[in-house]
């Protein structure tokens, strides 16, 4: 049973923690009908259909992991950070789940956020999942988060619409010199000569329809796919490159769109070029995507072409680019500033707006908060940025779903089922996939036969403190118990 709590074995059991212990027991709701505390065991016994259950986990002395005052028996406890939007916590359902401000969530079970930059001491032994509201997860320490057996969550696609539009808006600015326009007018208007001069100066900022132009679309995801198919409707030829197409991707592009097999091939007849791929730590020799558009690729553009970076500033070769930006007409559109384009005379920098509109935020967060209660409440994993993608069937009657992270090793699978079968547990389904170094169970099982009593208790503690077992969780009844872990110091945790 967990309060959010350490339990550390052989530690004598403290009179204050027993009567703090004893009071949210007894605030449980009435699906908890056995307490009993002696000898420094904790039981109880639970019933869900015909299945009597023994979740037993008290095991020496419970040490209190933050504070129990923060924890609301029977609820999920979500951690936000960044203000949520509203329409999106209303994804979580008040009988089930709390939300607080991530300082005062001490106890979370999950995690959701936005552009805050996640620190690991911010991540409680409590936490089973993050969340960012956005694609990106770079304000997130995944690898970390890997190592210690927790999937992180993003939201593709929730924002596709926002950040398209203001690619198509870049097209714009870039074509027709609107910004140094706007700059002109205020400042003959400080001087009392606007309507004077908004005639005779309009010849200054000439520049040119996008209708006939060639727009080259590097990433063919849910933004790029979407940029692609309306600059299209526009009049636009598009020339796109994906070595990764999605065929959901590919039924949003437009019929007439040349797919080309580099981004050199890409970018060579090009009048404009949008970037929306993610950023990936590393050269891209190696498989990342740092400075990704060098000069190996700016070399082929024409001397007039536009880039336009809605993506990630990373992604771009600074140096290379103001070169290509000091030598012609070419242009830098970007809501990314960078210290050696945001002042050039080439350059229309604007701030980070790619998502910003209420829209977008409303349906990232509605994204992140169901992607986050399927995987509470089922052990859905959906949209995960480090762990690979499992659904499984509805739990069956009468049974109790475990779900096991371990890392990717021979012989922990069958650690796992062995630890079922030792305990006369019976298997009704089964689903075991992995993605790099971590691997994922969902495992639906029946136990005592009728009118015995099953011990998770034991089944548990045997699992997770298995070789290469790092968590375990038991989904099943009251909402936010049952999650068990190995600590790095080979402590057992519950």
């Amino acid at each position: 049973f967990n309060i959010s709590s350490r339990c550390i074995r052989g530690n004598q059991l403290k009179i204050n923690i027993m009567m703090q212990t004893r009071t949210v027991l007894r605030s449980l709701r009435p699906g908890l009908n056995k307490f009993n505390a002696t000898g420094g065991n904790l039981m109880l016994t639970r019933s869900l259909s015909d299945l009597p259950v023994d979740v037993d986990h008290a095991k020496g002395a419970w040490k209190t992991y933050g504070e129990l005052d923060s924890y609301k028996p029977g609820k999920f406890q979500v951690g936000t950070f960044n203000k949520i939007s509203a329409k999106g916590l209303e994804v979580f359902e008040p009988e089930l789940y709390e939300t607080l401000d991530g300082a005062k969530a001490v106890n979370a079970h999950a995690i959701l956020l936005r552009s805050h930059k996640l620190k690991e001491e911010e991540v409680s032994y409590t936490v089973r999942a993050i969340a960012r509201c956005g694609a990106g997860t770079n304000n997130v320490p995944v690898a970390r988060m890997t190592e210690l057996g927790i999937p992180v969550f993003n939201t593709p696609g929730a924002n596709a619409n926002a950040v398209k539009e203001l690619v198509l808006c870049g097209l714009f600015l870039s074509s027709r010199r609107v910004v140094d326009g706007i700059n002109h007018m205020k400042d003959l208007g400080t001087k009392g000569l606007a309507k004077e001069r908004v005639e005779k100066d309009k010849a200054m900022f000439g520049g040119q329809e996008i209708k006939g132009k060639t727009l080259a679309v590097i990433g063919l995801g849910h933004i790029g796919s979407s940029t692609a198919r309306d600059a299209g409707r526009m009049g636009m030829n598009i020339i796109g490159y994906d070595p990764g197409l999605s065929i959901e991707s590919a039924l949003k592009l437009p019929r007439n769109i040349n797919l080309v097999d580099s981004i050199v091939s890409a970018v060579a007849k090009a009048d404009y070029i949008s970037i929306n791929i993610p950023y990936i730590k590393g050269d891209p020799s190696e498989g990342g995507t740092h400075g990704v558009i060098g000069s190996d690729v700016i070399e082929h553009f024409k001397p007039n072409a536009v880039l336009l970076n809605f993506a990630r500033g990373e992604l771009v070769d600074s140096a290379a680019m103001k070169e290509f930006l000091d030598s012609g007409d070419g242009k830098y559109v970007s809501d990314f500033p960078d210290d050696l384009l945001w002042d050039h005379k080439n350059s229309v920098i604007l701030p980070h707006l790619g998502a910003s509109t209420e829209e977008a935020e409303d349906a990232a967060a509605a994204m992140a908060a169901e992607t986050i209660r399927d995987f509470l409440e089922n052990g859905t994993i959906k949209n995960s940025v480090n762990f690979p993608a499992a659904t499984m069937a509805g739990r069956p009657d009468n049974s109790v779903r475990f779900t096991i992270v371990n890392k990717n090793e021979p012989g922990v699978l069958a650690k796992i089922t062995e630890t079922f079968a030792q305990n006369e547990m019976n298997i009704l389904q089964q689903l075991n996939t992995s993605r790099g170094s971590i691997a994922y169970n969902v495992v639906d099982v029946a136990g005592a036969a009728a009118g015995g009593v099953t011990d998770f208790k034991k089944v548990q503690e045997m699992m997770t403190m298995a070789e290469g077992v790092i968590s375990s969780r038991i989904i099943f009844g009251t909402p936010g118990m049952g999650y068990a872990k190995k600590l790095e110091g080979g402590e057992y945790f519950v």
